[in-house]
């Protein structure tokens, strides 16, 4: 069975006995398996639309975001972190007070362990506003560090 097909199928079913009840009291004089054949391909058309239109609108990717925000922005370096932080965790501590584009955490290249810092890219009129509020704040059980991030000197 497609996967598509067996997530949406209890919503199709149960939607389509709604249209079975709601086809009969408007019409009794139609024969049951004609209401249930309508029910059943009204409801395995709409369903799966309306399951992808929601699904699209909640999950959002990262590229989709930075295609959204056309704004300007800035990048603010989170020191202090803990080891155990991951990307989604510091994003939903920053977007408490603004809006984030992108984060990334610093890994040590040979372990691939965390380093303890990284990048957080946020809308430009949130900047000083996340800086004042969460820098020298307590973040699992850290002090974390934020500051507008310099820019990397060439080598």
């Amino acid at each position: 069975m497609l996967p598509t097909l067996r997530a949406t199928l209890p919503y199709t079913l149960a939607v389509a006995i709604l249209a079975y009840l709601v086809f009969f009291l408007l019409d009794p004089a139609w024969p049951a398996p004609v209401l249930v054949v309508l029910g059943v391909l009204l409801c395995g058309v709409l369903v799966p639309i309306l399951r992808d239109v929601k699904g699209n609108a909640i999950n959002l990717s990262d590229d989709m975001v930075e295609h959204i925000y056309q704004g300007e922005t800035a990048t603010l370096y989170v020191g202090n972190l803990p080891y155990r932080a991951n990307e989604e965790s510091v994003q939903q501590l920053f977007e408490t007070k603004g809006v984030v584009l992108n984060v990334r955490l610093m890994k040590d290249r040979q372990t691939g362990r965390r380093r303890g810092f990284g990048f957080v890219e946020v809308a430009a009129k949130d900047a000083e506003k996340m800086i004042n509020a969460l820098n020298d704040s307590e973040f699992q059980d850290r002090t974390l560090k934020v500051r507008e991030a310099k820019d990397r000197q060439e080598s």
